[in-house]
């Protein structure tokens, strides 16, 4: 695998069930002896793809176990696709966690439906991969923080990355390094026909910061640093 993330699925009495970031070099992760865990947990090295998905599919976790939403609803994924994903990339144990069985298909408003044509209208061609990933990115930025976040990952430069691999000539039209919710909406106002800005331009606008301003914050999800665990 190119360079590959590890994940560490951990869940427990008191603990928001998910995955959580290990950035150990790889030497690192087999030479130091974990603290003992209270919680079962497991290690699974994956590509970027699979990465993302795990992330995703932990901010999922942590909104069932909120009770705000379903599996299918927090993915925007119908059931069929989820279990594709989970049993083809994920532990078994873990699979059980989002109660498929319990589920319907998500419904899908307007404001998702047009996000979606337009990321599918920019997918990779015959990838099912980005098709997916344009009904994750869709259903993720209907939520109120940055998209990354939304998403589960780590900081912008993923984002950045997770869209310039599965989206790359729509990634590529971002080259004023606009907030990436901003610029799908955009983009999307652009392909309908029509302007929600009141400015003329983006130097005349009054509001710029909210377009181009930092996208910095915490990641939704611990990451777990220098080898030190969650327990």
């Amino acid at each position: 695998m190119s360079d590959p993330r590890q994940i560490r699925i951990l869940w427990g009495p008191g603990v928001t069930r998910g995955v959580r970031m290990s950035y150990l070099p790889r030497g690192a992760r087999h030479s130091q002896s974990p603290g003992p865990s209270r919680w079962p947990r497991m290690d699974v090295e994956m590509d970027f793809d699979d990465y993302v998905l795990a992330c995703v599919l932990s901010r999922a976790l942590e909104e069932i176990d909120a009770g705000e939403a379903t599996a299918t609803e927090a993915t925007g994924l119908s059931r069929a696709e989820l279990q594709d994903i989970l049993t083809r990339n994920f532990p078994s144990s873990f699979i059980h966690s989002f109660s498929l069985g319990d589920v319907s298909d998500p419904e899908i408003g307007m404001e998702e439906d047009l996000l979606r044509g337009l990321l599918l209208t920019h997918a990779r061609p015959g990838d099912p991969t980005s098709a997916r990933f344009a009904k994750i990115i869709a259903r993720r930025a209907l939520r109120n923080d940055h998209l990354w976040q939304d998403l589960g990952l780590f900081d912008r430069s993923e984002l950045s990355r997770l869209l310039a691999t599965h989206f790359p000539n729509l990634a590529a039209g971002n080259t004023e390094h606009m907030k990436w919710k901003k610029y799908l909406y955009y983009k999307l106002c652009e392909a309908e026909g029509f302007s929600l800005c009141a400015a003329p331009s983006c130097r005349e606008c009054h509001e710029s910061k909210d377009c181009f301003g930092s996208e910095e914050g915490e990641s939704r999800l611990a990451p777990i640093k220098s080898g030190t665990d969650l327990d």
